[in-house]
């Protein structure tokens, strides 16, 4: 499940309008939280499952692009806890071989990474830079134009192809670390999302800040991170047999002698 939210000054200053919900490949649901408000969130079906259910729920993942001031929306304005997050422009920065010191946009990602046609990608860009003419106030217009109805239809159109491209973008990068030698970089991204999650729901979260665009780790961060992993690896795997599971978690196993022939692959190279 794919997810994006549209609205005006994005977090708990201001308004959610449209969430966006791409179930993968292009399913496309938008949501309109400006008509429906609570509703959309609280609404169950049949089994008692609502939405707020499905973004708070561990089990079920959910791809957001970046989570921070979406998050800080939907937990100030209507209490909803995320988790089960994959973030995506987490995952860019854990596979980038070159600088991790500041994050990349979504833009810079689809240019670079999504495994969309070049069409695609062209009719994107045409897309978003025609929206922009109509909501950017820097361009003579206002950013309420997500609250009219009904929507343009090149708002409707903006609003789809980010979401639809989100799947294209979490293959390439969940790809790359699904390897055994980058179970320490999944391990960072995890942290590092519930860290932006946690960030998000305090008091002092600016969504505007200027530093939002540094990554969430600096060299020192990163080398003292790889001695503890590379430390437990040799505890927990070898020196006490057990391996990780799915979630890079420590856990039980009988198969010591799998183990011992393919742990030292799990660790973190300086």
């Amino acid at each position: 499940l794919c997810f994006d939210l549209e609205g005006i000054r994005l977090g708990r200053l201001g308004s959610i309008s449209l969430l966006l919900l791409c179930v993968a490949p292009k399913l496309t649901y938008i949501i309109d939280i400006h008509i429906l408000g609570n509703d959309a969130f609280s609404t169950t079906n049949s089994t008692g499952i609502s939405l707020k259910t499905i973004l708070e729920n561990p089990k079920i993942p959910k791809v957001f692009f970046n989570i921070r001031n979406d998050s800080d929306a939907l937990y100030s304005q209507y209490h909803i806890c995320v988790d089960g997050i994959i973030n995506v422009q987490v995952l860019e920065l854990a596979t980038r071989n070159s600088s991790k010191d500041f994050v990349a946009g979504l833009a810079r990602c689809i240019e670079k990474d999504s495994t969309a046609s070049g069409v695609t990608k062209q009719i994107w860009q045409h897309t978003k830079e025609s929206v922009s003419q109509l909501y950017d106030p820097r361009k003579g217009d206002r950013y309420d134009m997500f609250n009219e109805r009904p929507l343009k239809t090149k708002i409707v159109q903006y609003c789809k192809q980010d979401v639809e491209l989100l799947p294209t973008l979490w293959e390439v990068y969940s790809r790359r670390l699904r390897v055994p030698s980058n179970g320490f970089w999944r391990s960072m991204v995890r942290e590092a999302t519930q860290e932006r999650i946690k960030l998000s729901r305090s008091i002092h979260y600016n969504g505007q800040a200027k530093t939002k665009i540094c990554g969430p780790w600096d060299l020192d961060n990163i080398k003292n991170s790889r001695e503890d992993w590379n430390n437990d690896v040799m505890m927990w795997g070898v020196n006490a047999g057990m391996i990780l599971d799915q979630d890079d978690n420590w856990v039980n196993t009988t198969q010591k002698q799998v183990l011992k022939s393919s742990v030292f692959k799990l660790v973190a190279v300086f």
